[in-house]
């Protein structure tokens, strides 16, 4: 026994030590990454960690279901589909045609009202409460000063950053959108319990303003000076913007940072399902309006599916853009392979949820799996 004893007391002395050089070097976040992410069975974050995290609720109001479409569920899907959800782990894969489900299958014991998160589709919403903040006088418009929220960027180079650089992506900030190193900011802001202190140890490396750069931080900042400017948490301006006019179905929810300091991650993160994702496609693609009344302003719209810089010609505001042989299609993006895919002129909305994209190491790319849901959906609608 003795020797058994002599093991477990120097096991506890190095956890001691482990732990305590975590909370020294500011690292200590990789505590909640372990219990979170790989004590789950995971190297990256998954599509129901949510449950794992502080939410806080995003309500529906009078939900209105989407009308199923006269040839409803009328094909299958193709071999290249069937592959490729199976390949990827998709869990949901909804075609919508003139506004009416034409397809919806769901995948791996999950159903239409599973929960699952978002990623980076969340940046699409955000960017659209930024067009929502402008209509409504609480900020002035897309030129104006980042400082005029957040003091802390009032100097040099920063002083040049607008708010329509957060949502095009073109802040100049040092954010690095590495996702699989432990000691990345992006690591630090999924997992530290002070999303606010995180985002203003930023500084600024070049103009901002010139040139697209994929920037998970800028869209976290956006949140932060729009809930400056409205007064209001994000998570109910998301729910009296969007939510509950756009007739969403079902209760969602939004992680934060912590119960304590109560900061979504903008970035990331709303755990909804497919056709209540899709809603926001369709008031894009419908230019803002929603049941004839217009949510959103057209103009904000227009602007927000067209690119913004020579280099970036994938990203207008808080929307990635792609354009395919004749088709243009712009789309919400998230890790793992959220989409939300929109072809405004054939009024289209390909909707795909699921555990991977195939390639998981791309970062502010288009990877070959989005073709693959578009031209089979395309296929199985010519049938």
């Amino acid at each position: 026994m003795k020797p058994l004893k002599k093991v477990l007391k120097w096991l506890v002395i190095v956890i001691g030590l482990v732990v305590l050089s975590l909370f020294i070097t500011n690292t200590d976040y990789l505590l909640k990454a372990v219990r979170t992410i790989y004590l789950n069975g995971h190297t990256t974050a998954f599509l129901e960690d949510y449950k794992y995290f502080d939410n806080q609720i995003i309500e529906n109001g009078t939900s209105k279901p989407w009308p199923l479409h006269q040839d409803y569920n009328s094909v299958t899907e193709t071999v290249a589909l069937d592959s490729i959800n199976g390949t990827n782990g998709t869990i949901a894969y909804v075609i919508i045609k003139n506004d009416s489900i034409w397809f919806e299958n769901y995948y791996d014991g999950f159903n239409e009202n599973s929960k699952t998160n978002s990623f980076s589709m969340a940046k699409s919403y955000v960017s659209g409460l930024l067009g929502i903040a402008i209509q409504q006088g609480y900020i002035k418009s897309l030129d104006q000063p980042v400082s005029d929220f957040l003091p802390t960027y009032s100097d040099g180079l920063a002083s040049k950053m607008t708010v329509g650089h957060l949502s095009n992506m073109a802040s100049g900030t040092s954010w690095d959108e590495q996702y699989y190193s432990p000691f990345s900011i992006v690591t630090r802001a999924y997992f530290d319990d002070d999303l606010e202190k995180v985002m203003l140890e930023l500084n600024m490396v070049t103009e901002p303003g010139k040139s697209f750069k994929y920037s998970s931080g800028d869209t976290q900042m956006l949140a932060m000076v729009i809930e400056k400017a409205t007064g209001k948490k994000l998570y109910d301006y998301l729910t009296e913007s969007f939510w509950k006019p756009l007739g969403c179905e079902n209760q969602t929810l939004w992680q934060v940072d912590s119960k304590k300091h109560d900061l979504v991650k903008a970035y990331c993160c709303i755990a909804s399902n497919a056709k209540d994702f899709a809603r926001f496609g369709k008031l894009y693609k419908d230019h803002g309006k929603w049941n004839g009344k217009q949510i959103l302003d057209s103009t904000f719209v227009a602007k927000s599916i067209k690119p913004v810089y020579p280099n970036g010609d994938m990203y207008g505001y808080g929307m990635w853009l792609k354009k395919i042989e004749d088709k243009t299609f712009f789309m919400m993006r998230g890790h793992l392979g959220q989409y939300v895919i929109v072809e405004p002129n054939d009024n289209v909305i390909i909707v795909r949820l699921g555990h991977s994209k195939g390639d998981n190491t791309k970062i502010g790319q288009f990877t070959a799996d989005i073709f693959t849901y578009i031209t089979e959906a395309y296929k199985m609608l010519a049938k």
